[in-house]
Protein backbone atom coordinates (compact mmCIF):
# COMPACT_ATOMS: atom_id res chain seq x y z
CA UNK A 1 0.00 0.00 0.00
CA UNK A 2 2.79 2.27 1.12
CA UNK A 3 4.45 1.24 -2.02
CA UNK A 4 1.32 2.19 -4.12
CA UNK A 5 0.99 5.64 -2.89
CA UNK A 6 4.38 6.39 -3.13
CA UNK A 7 4.04 5.95 -6.41
CA UNK A 8 1.29 7.92 -7.18
CA UNK A 9 3.00 10.73 -5.31
CA UNK A 10 5.71 10.20 -7.75
CA UNK A 11 3.91 10.60 -10.68
CA UNK A 12 1.23 13.39 -9.08
CA UNK A 13 5.03 15.55 -8.70
CA UNK A 14 5.88 14.23 -12.21
CA UNK A 15 3.05 16.14 -13.43
CA UNK A 16 3.13 19.12 -11.71
CA UNK A 17 6.33 19.42 -13.01
CA UNK A 18 5.63 19.15 -16.23
CA UNK A 19 2.92 22.17 -15.91
CA UNK A 20 4.99 24.13 -14.09
CA UNK A 21 8.09 23.94 -16.86
CA UNK A 22 5.48 23.49 -19.89
CA UNK A 23 4.06 27.25 -18.09
CA UNK A 24 7.35 28.32 -18.04
CA UNK A 25 7.91 27.38 -22.06
CA UNK A 26 4.89 28.97 -22.92
CA UNK A 27 5.98 32.42 -21.01
CA UNK A 28 9.64 32.09 -23.18
CA UNK A 29 9.14 35.41 -24.95
CA UNK A 30 5.83 33.90 -26.35
CA UNK A 31 3.73 36.98 -27.21
CA UNK A 32 0.60 35.64 -25.68
CA UNK A 33 1.87 35.07 -22.29
CA UNK A 34 1.17 37.97 -21.08
CA UNK A 35 -1.36 40.76 -21.77
CA UNK A 36 0.31 43.90 -19.80
CA UNK A 37 3.24 44.84 -18.16
CA UNK A 38 2.10 44.11 -14.36
CA UNK A 39 0.67 40.76 -15.70
CA UNK A 40 4.10 40.16 -16.94
CA UNK A 41 6.50 41.05 -13.69
CA UNK A 42 4.04 38.87 -12.10
CA UNK A 43 4.97 36.01 -14.04
CA UNK A 44 8.50 36.70 -13.91
CA UNK A 45 8.53 37.40 -10.03
CA UNK A 46 7.45 33.84 -9.28
CA UNK A 47 10.40 32.20 -11.83
CA UNK A 48 12.82 30.37 -10.48
CA UNK A 49 16.16 32.85 -10.51
CA UNK A 50 18.82 29.93 -9.42
CA UNK A 51 18.46 28.39 -12.77
CA UNK A 52 18.94 28.94 -16.29
CA UNK A 53 16.43 29.96 -18.31
CA UNK A 54 15.49 26.46 -19.53
CA UNK A 55 13.81 25.40 -16.03
CA UNK A 56 13.59 29.27 -14.81
CA UNK A 57 14.37 33.12 -15.35
CA UNK A 58 17.80 33.30 -16.38
CA UNK A 59 17.99 37.07 -15.31
CA UNK A 60 18.30 39.36 -11.61
CA UNK A 61 14.73 41.08 -10.71
CA UNK A 62 15.83 44.17 -12.71
CA UNK A 63 16.80 42.88 -15.57
CA UNK A 64 13.60 41.23 -16.17
CA UNK A 65 11.59 44.57 -15.08
CA UNK A 66 13.77 46.59 -17.80
CA UNK A 67 13.06 44.14 -20.55
CA UNK A 68 9.08 44.65 -19.70
CA UNK A 69 9.24 48.00 -19.45
CA UNK A 70 11.12 48.70 -22.65
CA UNK A 71 8.82 46.22 -24.33
CA UNK A 72 6.07 48.09 -23.13
CA UNK A 73 7.04 51.08 -24.49
CA UNK A 74 8.46 49.34 -28.20
CA UNK A 75 4.66 47.84 -28.53
CA UNK A 76 2.81 51.55 -27.45
CA UNK A 77 5.37 53.30 -30.24
CA UNK A 78 4.38 51.08 -33.05
CA UNK A 79 0.52 51.05 -31.87
CA UNK A 80 0.41 54.70 -31.43
CA UNK A 81 2.90 55.21 -34.49
CA UNK A 82 0.27 53.18 -36.66
CA UNK A 83 -1.95 55.30 -35.71
CA UNK A 84 0.21 58.85 -36.65
CA UNK A 85 1.04 57.14 -39.86
CA UNK A 86 -2.90 57.31 -41.00
CA UNK A 87 -4.18 60.47 -39.09
CA UNK A 88 -1.23 62.45 -39.18
CA UNK A 89 -1.81 66.03 -41.85
CA UNK A 90 1.75 67.30 -41.26
CA UNK A 91 4.17 65.34 -43.69
CA UNK A 92 7.37 65.25 -41.55
CA UNK A 93 4.65 63.53 -38.42
CA UNK A 94 3.40 61.31 -40.89
CA UNK A 95 7.23 60.30 -41.49
CA UNK A 96 8.07 60.18 -38.00
CA UNK A 97 5.53 57.94 -37.14
CA UNK A 98 6.32 55.43 -39.78
CA UNK A 99 10.01 55.16 -38.52
CA UNK A 100 8.79 54.55 -35.07
CA UNK A 101 6.42 51.61 -36.48
CA UNK A 102 9.83 50.66 -38.17
CA UNK A 103 12.18 51.13 -35.84
CA UNK A 104 10.51 50.12 -32.58
CA UNK A 105 8.87 46.36 -34.52
CA UNK A 106 12.86 45.70 -35.21
CA UNK A 107 13.76 46.62 -31.51
CA UNK A 108 10.62 44.60 -30.26
CA UNK A 109 11.63 41.48 -32.04
CA UNK A 110 14.81 41.83 -30.78
CA UNK A 111 13.66 42.07 -27.46
CA UNK A 112 11.57 39.01 -27.76
CA UNK A 113 14.24 36.60 -29.48
CA UNK A 114 16.23 37.47 -25.81
CA UNK A 115 13.35 36.98 -23.75
CA UNK A 116 12.97 34.00 -25.21
CA UNK A 117 16.49 32.48 -24.37
CA UNK A 118 16.28 33.96 -20.49
CA UNK A 119 12.58 32.91 -20.30
CA UNK A 120 11.77 36.24 -19.74
CA UNK A 121 7.47 36.63 -19.99
CA UNK A 122 7.08 40.13 -22.26
CA UNK A 123 3.21 42.29 -22.38
CA UNK A 124 1.63 41.18 -25.48
CA UNK A 125 -0.11 44.69 -25.77
CA UNK A 126 0.68 48.49 -24.11
CA UNK A 127 -0.50 48.81 -20.29
CA UNK A 128 -3.16 51.02 -19.53
CA UNK A 129 -1.67 54.32 -19.73
CA UNK A 130 -0.41 54.05 -23.06
CA UNK A 131 -3.76 52.75 -24.24
CA UNK A 132 -5.72 55.51 -22.97
CA UNK A 133 -3.07 57.92 -24.71
CA UNK A 134 -3.74 55.92 -27.89
CA UNK A 135 -7.49 56.74 -27.23
CA UNK A 136 -7.67 60.16 -26.47
CA UNK A 137 -5.12 60.42 -29.74
CA UNK A 138 -7.89 58.75 -31.92
CA UNK A 139 -10.38 61.00 -30.62
CA UNK A 140 -8.47 63.77 -32.44
CA UNK A 141 -8.10 65.09 -35.89
CA UNK A 142 -5.93 67.41 -38.33
CA UNK A 143 -3.57 70.01 -36.39
CA UNK A 144 -4.45 68.80 -33.01
CA UNK A 145 -3.81 65.55 -33.58
CA UNK A 146 -0.53 66.20 -34.93
CA UNK A 147 0.16 68.36 -31.78
CA UNK A 148 -0.70 66.18 -29.52
CA UNK A 149 1.24 63.14 -30.83
CA UNK A 150 4.65 65.29 -31.76
CA UNK A 151 3.75 66.31 -27.31
CA UNK A 152 3.42 62.50 -26.59
CA UNK A 153 6.31 61.34 -28.50
CA UNK A 154 8.84 64.03 -27.02
CA UNK A 155 7.64 63.03 -23.79
CA UNK A 156 7.75 58.91 -24.00
CA UNK A 157 11.02 59.17 -25.36
CA UNK A 158 12.21 61.35 -23.05
CA UNK A 159 11.31 58.73 -20.15
CA UNK A 160 12.90 55.39 -22.71
CA UNK A 161 15.88 57.52 -23.13
CA UNK A 162 16.46 57.87 -19.51
CA UNK A 163 15.43 53.50 -19.10
CA UNK A 164 17.79 52.60 -21.86
CA UNK A 165 20.53 54.56 -20.70
CA UNK A 166 20.25 53.25 -17.02
CA UNK A 167 20.10 49.58 -18.98
CA UNK A 168 23.03 50.11 -20.90
CA UNK A 169 25.43 50.54 -17.49
CA UNK A 170 23.11 48.55 -14.91
CA UNK A 171 21.91 45.77 -16.43
CA UNK A 172 23.79 42.72 -15.15
CA UNK A 173 22.53 40.20 -17.95
CA UNK A 174 25.56 40.43 -20.92
CA UNK A 175 22.58 40.33 -23.59
CA UNK A 176 20.21 42.70 -22.53
CA UNK A 177 23.06 45.49 -21.69
CA UNK A 178 24.39 45.16 -25.36
CA UNK A 179 20.67 45.30 -26.31
CA UNK A 180 20.05 48.59 -24.42
CA UNK A 181 23.46 50.12 -25.68
CA UNK A 182 22.85 49.32 -29.62
CA UNK A 183 19.14 50.40 -28.82
CA UNK A 184 20.22 53.66 -26.85
CA UNK A 185 21.42 55.87 -30.07
CA UNK A 186 18.01 54.94 -32.11
CA UNK A 187 16.36 56.14 -29.50
CA UNK A 188 18.04 59.65 -29.14
CA UNK A 189 17.52 59.89 -32.49
CA UNK A 190 14.19 59.83 -32.69
CA UNK A 191 14.13 61.92 -29.37
CA UNK A 192 16.47 64.85 -31.64
CA UNK A 193 14.22 64.45 -35.01
CA UNK A 194 10.83 64.54 -32.67
CA UNK A 195 12.49 67.92 -30.44
CA UNK A 196 13.00 69.67 -34.02
CA UNK A 197 9.45 68.70 -35.62
CA UNK A 198 7.86 70.13 -32.12
CA UNK A 199 10.27 73.36 -32.36
CA UNK A 200 9.06 73.85 -36.15
CA UNK A 201 5.43 73.51 -35.22
CA UNK A 202 5.13 76.30 -32.84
Amino acid sequence: MKKLSLIAMMALAALSFQACNGGAKSGSGDSTAAATTDTADSANKVKDTTTTGATGIAVTADDAKFATEAANAGLAEVAVGQLASEKATNAKVKDFAKMMVTDHSKANDELMAIAKTKNITLPSAPDDEHQKMKADLAAKSGADFDKDYVDAMVKGHKKVESLFEDASKNCKDADLKAFAAKTLPVIQHHLAEIEAIQKGMK
